[in-house]
């Protein structure tokens, strides 16, 4: 670990000049020789840097989700050129060109923020060996030594030996106990990010091996962090258990307000906007509205929360707008249905929805008696009403002669005869 973090000694200047500017704040308030003092210069580090990283953090989820996206052709290439590990590396990396991803864009925040991390390392190293490094002078060294972190110092770490310890003013189970406190909680917050990032924010529809891959991530990272933490000096602890509650609020907040299409967070995001837009009638965030424009411009390829978010504002008497906006919709007014088709009401024949209304189904009955059958607003009628004026009235009701035999294999149909509907009148005999 010390060779490692020589590597970085370039940037050790910096991180000490920085923390001493820090040290000289909280020392005014705290006591220069405080472990509060020293301790939260190391947290201001922290928190200074993420800060500087944010634009990189936002890039990583940008990165994450479109690989997300990608998971189905990834699948694709994966079992087309299972025997070609060769030509499946060229069709991935194609792939990535032509839809502008990287894969390492999301391992972004942790590597620009290593060399920090090596170049704390090496200077608590020189902290708890005496030796002058950075712009920490002998009487900030001397200082340092003297802080202690609830009874542990600051150089000290959980392999110390007691004779390392009590040189620098402590008890080993003073050091043991701190530390490993630190240890599990700092393996902790990073299994509960890593797990709340695939158990809320992973979208669901989506099963290939990266999620298997993402979650077996959750388990090794905090086994990692705890092997490598009792070689950490009780100011690095401090350090990676800043960054690692840094990143869970951090992350805690992009699920809450930006959530991965087709999650279980973007169900409970939706479900809140819907309550807030019903209530309120508009949309005010520039964030809600970037969310509610992309999913109009989705159209039919909505997920199931999307839709039932559309439609819940058609309910509501509203009406979702392609630039993120929603206005209130009226009877005659377009109306947006669930699959992003657009249709009108107050259509002759059309309910509120756009469907045609079907004519009422009448008996079996009615249709036999001649009934008339409802077509729009028009009736027509079976019975024929052109007969002639001067045909007696008798002979229509003449009584029906019996068949002759052999006369049954003509049809009902030749003779004009409808069989088993309604019956049309014979004309009048001409005797």
């Amino acid at each position: 670990m010390d060779t490692i973090a020589s590597l970085f000694s370039f940037i050790t200047t910096p991180v000490s000049w920085v923390i001493v500017q820090f040290h000289t704040v909280y020392g005014a308030i705290f006591g220069p020789n405080t472990g509060w003092a020293w301790g939260l210069s190391i947290v201001s580090l922290v928190i200074l840097i993420r800060i500087c990283l944010i634009p990189l953090f936002v890039k990583q989820i940008k990165s994450t989700r479109a690989m997300q996206t990608l998971q189905p052709e990834m699948k694709k290439i994966q079992e087309r050129y299972k025997n070609d590990r060769q030509r499946q590396s060229e069709e991935m990396m194609k792939l990535y060109k032509e839809t502008g991803t990287n894969p390492l864009s999301s391992c972004l925040p942790i590597l620009a923020q290593s060399p920090f991390f090596f170049a704390l390392y090496h200077v608590l190293s020189g902290i708890a060996s005496g030796k002058k490094i950075g712009v920490i002078d002998e009487q900030l060294l001397a200082s340092a030594r003297q802080a202690h972190i609830f009874g542990a110092p600051l150089a000290a770490k959980f392999m110390d030996s007691a004779a390392t310890v009590e040189a620098l003013g402590a008890t080993l189970t003073d050091v043991r106990v701190v530390t490993a406190v630190m240890i599990v909680m700092m393996s902790f917050s990073q299994f509960y990010t890593q797990r709340q990032l695939m158990t809320k924010n992973v979208d669901t529809t989506v099963k290939t091996p990266f999620m298997q891959q993402q979650k077996m991530l959750m388990y090794v990272f905090p086994v990692m962090f705890a092997v490598f933490g009792i070689n950490f000096p009780v100011g690095v602890l401090v350090y990676w258990l800043t960054t690692n509650v840094w990143t869970m609020g951090q992350q805690m907040y992009v699920i809450r307000n930006n959530p991965t299409p087709g999650s279980k967070a973007q169900a409970a995001y939706l479900e809140r906007l819907t309550k807030h837009v019903t209530q309120h009638g508009k949309i005010r965030r520039r964030g809600e509205k970037a969310i509610v424009k992309a999913i109009v411009a989705k159209g039919r390829d909505r997920n199931e929360f999307e839709r039932k978010f559309v439609n819940a504002l058609n309910k509501a008497g509203l009406a979702a707008q392609a630039d993120g906006t929603v206005v209130r919709s009226t009877a005659q007014a377009a109306a947006q249905t669930e699959d992003g088709v657009t249709t009108t009401t107050g259509v002759t024949g059309t309910d509120t929805a756009g469907r045609r209304q079907q004519p009422k189904r009448q008996s079996k009955s009615q249709r036999q008696s001649g009934g008339s059958r409802q077509v729009g607003d028009d009736s027509l009628s079976l019975e024929k009403t052109d007969e002639p004026q001067d045909a007696k009235p008798a002979a229509a009701k003449q009584p029906k002669q019996p068949q002759k035999p052999g006369s049954g294999t003509r049809s009902k149909a030749q003779s004009g005869q409808r069989k088993g509907g309604p019956q049309r009148p014979k004309s009048p005999s001409k005797k």
